[in-house]
């Protein structure tokens, strides 16, 4: 089962907010979580549901709760005080969001352009597994709004999609790559490595696969083995091996230099996009995924699905079946809440900034952080010439070691 939500305060059935100084200054996106998955991949540890796990709950039900909530969270807002903003981006992840009709997605997203209006130019992704959708979805997508599909790709060798539990034919990914882009639509791919037994020419192989369909963006996770997952079991009885982390880094150095090669620039640590004409990757990086980064405010739909709006950030109930029966008696689905204080807003500047290629300004930093600047750099961890153009931005081997970076930046 997907892990325990965090321990916080209570969240007000009603919902409302208690906004500070500064609210509705910054941009607005909206996640919308499907927690709906054929079957449960075995490093899995996410809030999703396969059939038997639904307790009653109907899926063909979910699109009209989710409705509900988009209507009940503009309500909130503005009983709260917090300004109207149009969407800039809407991400709608999982689970496999495709589970659901084609239709029923494009239901939720109509109706969040029908509560805040979406930005002209907006982008609005959906996730999907490369056996989830076909042509007649996709072109159901385009029409209904959606700008881009991101793939679940994860692999394109066989042995290490069947240790991942992963239960698509890897000849189909380039077959919905081309469907999306008959559509107009971009195309990023999610790839993981360092799963158990896989090699470095293993990894090779799926990184020229991904390239081989020429997608805009391509994001690249070392896996993690979680306790109370299947895999984490059988790492444990010595069933699986653990990831090695040498090989990781290793993985992690030949997909930069494999990526660059081929056009795409880093943006963030996991991720690349397709270089833009001037050198850049802001026409195709995931602006969704940079409003995270960046601290803007965005409100999660669904079952699990977490949210931060004017200094509040809180989670919903994570079973399908409690977050139907709040949203239909008009309360609050949210199970906890926190209110940021400057500290922890600070840290967590600097914890995901930091990982964003020039996002974080050296003139952020507390007195202490800067003075230990100079000193990542004579270690090839901070960018020199970035830094003096006062950008905090890694290295190479700063991104291999970005969180022992962003301790010692915090310390």
């Amino acid at each position: 089962m997907p892990s325990a939500l965090p321990i916080a305060d209570p969240a007000p059935a009603d919902g409302l907010l208690t906004p500070g100084a500064g609210a509705g200054d910054v941009p607005f996106g909206v996640y919308v979580h499907v927690p709906f998955c054929r079957v449960r991949c075995g490093y899995c540890d996410f809030n999703t549901y396969t059939a038997s796990e639904l307790r009653g709950v109907r899926r063909d039900d979910y699109a009209g709760h989710a409705v509900r909530e988009v209507r009940w969270a503009a309500e909130v807002l503005d009983r709260s005080g917090v300004p109207r903003r149009p969407v800039s981006t809407v991400f709608f992840g999982g689970g496999t969001p495709t589970m659901l009709p084609a239709s029923d997605l494009a239901m939720i997203l109509r109706a969040i352009d029908d509560t805040w209006g979406i930005l002209p130019g907006a982008e609005v992704t959906t996730e999907a597994n490369p056996d989830s959708v076909d042509a007649d979805a996709i072109a159901t997508l385009q029409r209904a709004g959606f700008t881009r599909m991101s793939y679940g790709m994860q692999s394109a060798v066989p042995q290490v999609l069947a240790t991942l539990d992963r239960t698509h034919d890897p000849e189909r990914v380039p077959v919905v790559v081309d469907l999306a882009k008959q559509q107009g639509l971009d195309v990023s791919l999610d790839l993981i490595y360092s799963t158990p037994g896989e090699s470095l020419d293993d990894w090779r192989t799926s990184l020229d696969a991904a390239l081989a369909c020429e997608p805009d963006h391509v994001s690249a996770y070392s896996l993690i083995v979680e306790d109370g997952t299947a895999m984490g079991r059988a790492v444990s009885r010595g069933e699986l091996p653990a990831p090695d982390d040498d090989l990781a880094a290793d993985m992690y150095e030949l997909a930069d230099r494999v990526l660059a090669d081929a056009g795409y620039g880093w943006y963030e640590v996991s991720n690349w996009a397709r270089l833009d004409a001037d050198g850049g990757t802001d026409r195709h990086a995931s602006r969704h995924n940079l409003s995270y980064w960046k601290g803007h405010d965005w409100w999660g739909i669904g079952p699990g699905a977490h949210s931060a709006v004017a200094g509040t950030r809180w989670w919903n109930v994570k079973h399908p079946a409690a977050y139907a029966a709040r949203v239909l008696q008009g309360e609050s689905p949210a199970a906890g809440r926190e209110t940021l204080d400057d500290d922890t807003r600070y840290v967590e500047r600097v914890l995901l900034a930091a990982r964003v290629r020039g996002e974080l300004t050296t003139a952020e930093l507390g007195r202490e952080a800067r003075g230990r600047v100079a000193s990542l750099i004579a270690r090839g961890l901070v960018d020199g010439s970035a830094a003096v153009r006062g950008r905090l931005e890694l290295t190479l081997q700063g991104r291999l070691l970005a969180d022992a970076v962003v301790r010692e930046l915090l310390d």
